[in-house]
């Protein structure tokens, strides 16, 4: 017999429940129920009925029980959304930053011309250390005790009897030796004082470019003549720029927008305006003898990712001056208060900027091409200093001592004092020095005049052959004629002022020698290029000489040296020149380093100077 289940009474239902199982067995009128919570009799009509209990059940507690709380986990959606909440809010943060970031970046760049600078004065030496008697008495007992035991009386006495004697002689010395260091020290701030006012070219230069040297757009200054100083400023490039900037939503939600081209441009142009106010009036206060700066700005062009004049003019100091700056848009105002004011940025009739930025003309201005053939364009230049710069760009300022300063008020020990030995106060200027001053690429100086009667250049060198060249050339870098062109063949020129002395060995090296009597060389010769070459049979680069260094030597004993850089990819190098100046309306010879060169050898370099060697 198998095992099951059978419900066979007719209108019996089954209720289960958590609190057990019921059966009922009737119709809805008259209905009885059995099961776990006893047996019930219930009757009535329609929907509503009343029952009463057959009694042996159990009673029902009157506590009823409590229902536990479910823990429900979100669903996936509901992740989701909070999920795209986070990111929507860190979105936004990120957003807000930007906004933030963007507008004080454009507010620091444009907002250069609005800062003040300290006007230049005659330095206050401060005064030395008062010295007294007491001090004097104990640094001479300190001396004369030295060594003297505690227990011997007489000789401590003695000691100090002695002492006593020196120390009034001391304290006499030292605060006259004081006095007169204080003396020398304003003697050489009133000479310096008055070589900056009478705009003396090196004094001027290295101040200006001192002050220069915290400046966020790079520039330095390049030369004096008369009142007017000349300066180059390097502007950050176009490409450089931000893209975007801050704007809002149709909703009015801040958000970021792309900058439009003329957006870009006008950014650009004011941030220029600004740098350039701000090194004017920087370069007045430091120069108070500058009555106006002719300035010149350079940048990377966009379209040919080269260097080019984007700006330049002149401007006095009396328009700099008189001219209000007190909002960031005030910059503009550099484009219509100098004088022969140029730059790439135009506008057109409806009022647009010029979609394109192209370089000036340097013709229109003398030195321009210059300069700009002596600028190095370094691709990644944000690490470069402003030393660097005016290296480059051939500043007359020589490189200074790096080592530290002393005090120049040091107290002369007694000891010192004693045994006569004295030391001299250490001078604010490095002394004259008969070592050779040592050249670095594009560093340029003025020549002494007596050394123009003669100058002995030498070129030594090892590893390779090549020759020593000379050019006679005017103001563009070309010889006037084949005459000029002073070479192996033709060792002399300007009739004997240039000669090549030629080559001999000494040691490991071979020297080839030369003279150039500067002031023997007529008016046309405005420039001497010094050059070498690579044996053109042996297709050899300059890479392969070495110890290759310039010597010049001048009649007063002063001489210099450059080693010239080693490339691989030249046959023909520059390494200095000679060229005419005018320093405070005196004209004068000055000498720069320079190592550049042409891979085609002897045929460029010739060419480039204007000599066709067929």
């Amino acid at each position: 017999m198998g095992f099951g289940f059978r419900v066979g009474v007719p209108g019996m239902s089954v209720r289960v429940s958590t609190r057990g199982v019921r059966t009922s067995v009737g119709p809805r009128a008259a209905r009885l129920s059995v099961g776990t919570g006893g047996a019930r009799v219930s009757s009535g009509l329609g929907p509503f009925y009343a029952s009463s209990s057959l009694g042996g059940g159990r009673r029902q507690s009157g506590t009823r029980r409590t229902a536990q709380p479910r823990t429900i986990a979100p669903s996936a959606a509901q992740l989701d959304r909070a999920r795209r909440q986070a990111e929507r809010a860190q979105q936004e943060a990120e957003r807000d930053a930007a906004i933030a970031e963007l507008r004080e970046l454009r507010r620091q760049m444009t907002s250069v011309h609005l800062q003040s600078f300290p006007i230049a004065c005659l330095p206050e030496i401060p005064v030395p250390p008062v010295l007294g008697l007491p001090w004097a008495l104990a640094e001479a007992r300190a001396f004369h005790l030295q060594g003297v035991g505690w227990l011997a009386r007489a000789e401590r006495a003695a000691a100090k009897q002695r002492a006593e004697q020196d120390a009034s002689p001391y304290l006499d010395a030292e605060t006259a030796r004081l006095q007169e260091v204080q003396g020398q020290l304003a003697d050489e701030a009133q000479q310096w004082w008055q070589a900056l006012v009478s705009n003396d070219e090196a004094t001027v230069c290295e101040a200006v470019n001192t002050a220069f040297s915290d400046n966020p757009a790079a520039g330095c200054a390049v030369g004096v003549e008369g009142s007017v100083l000349s300066v180059v400023m390097r502007h950050q490039d176009l490409d450089a720029m931000p893209t975007q900037t801050p704007g809002m939503t149709p909703s009015g939600r801040p958000t970021l927008k792309n900058l439009t081209k003329r957006d870009k441009i006008l950014w650009w142009l004011t941030s220029m305006g600004s740098n350039i106010i701000a090194t004017l009036k920087e370069g007045f206060a430091t120069a108070p003898g500058i009555t106006a700066i002719d300035l010149a700005v350079l940048t990377r062009l966009p379209d040919t990712q080269r260097l080019g004049f984007v700006a330049y003019g002149r401007w006095t100091r009396t328009a700099i001056e008189s001219t209000p700056w007190r909002e960031p848009e005030d910059a503009l105002r550099f484009l219509d208060i100098g004088q022969d004011v140029a730059c790439s940025v135009t506008t057109t009739a409806s009022g647009n900027f010029s979609s394109t930025i192209k370089p000036l003309s340097t013709t229109r201005v003398p030195g321009l091409q210059d300069l700009l053939d002596h600028a190095q364009d370094e691709p990644d230049s944000s690490g470069a200093t402003l030393a660097d710069l005016d290296i480059t760009l051939g500043a007359n300022t020589q490189p200074g001592d790096s080592s530290p300063l002393t005090d120049p008020y040091r107290i002369r020990p007694f000891a010192e004092w004693k045994h006569q030995e004295p030391t001299a106060a250490p001078p604010l200027l490095p002394a004259p020095s008969t070592a050779p001053v040592t050249l670095i690429p594009g560093q340029a100086l003025v020549l002494p005049e007596d050394d123009w009667q003669g100058l002995n250049v030498a070129f030594s060198f090892a590893g390779a052959d090549a020759d020593l060249t000379l050019f006679l050339t005017a103001d563009d870098g070309r010889v006037a004629n084949d005459d000029d062109f002073v070479f192996y063949n033709q060792p002399s020129g300007a009739d004997g002022a240039a000669r090549l002395l030629g080559k001999q060995p000494e040691g490991p090296h071979t020297v080839e020698r030369a003279t150039i009597r500067l002031s023997a060389l007529p008016d046309r010769v405005r420039r001497v290029t010094i050059a070498i070459n690579m044996d053109v049979e042996a297709g050899l680069t300059c890479a392969a000489l070495t110890h290759a260094a310039l010597h010049l030597n001048g009649s007063t004993g002063t001489a210099w040296t450059f080693q010239p850089p080693s490339d691989a990819s030249i046959r023909a190098m520059v390494i200095a020149e000679l060229y005419r100046h005018t320093t405070n309306h005196q004209p004068t010879w000055k000498l720069r380093a320079i190592g550049q060169g042409w891979a085609d050898g002897l045929d460029g370099l010739a060419r480039a100077h204007g000599v066709d060697i067929g």
